[in-house]
């Protein structure tokens, strides 16, 4: 996973519009915890919105 934020937020929405049907379902798969990922994007004002399965 990226360490850059803004590269983290392009790399996640981009493997969940392609691959992942929920971040849970990414996040296991990757081995990642899932508040590793929403901690950091949201500190750059990100939020995951379940029903588009995206970062906005």
């Amino acid at each position: 996973m990226p360490n850059d934020p803004i590269i983290l937020l392009s790399y996640v929405n981009t493997k969940l519009r392609d691959n992942y049907k929920s971040l849970e379902e990414l996040c296991k798969s990757e081995c990642v915890e899932i508040n590793e990922i929403t901690d950091k994007l949201s500190s750059v004002g990100f939020e995951y919105d379940r029903q588009m399965n995206k970062f906005i």
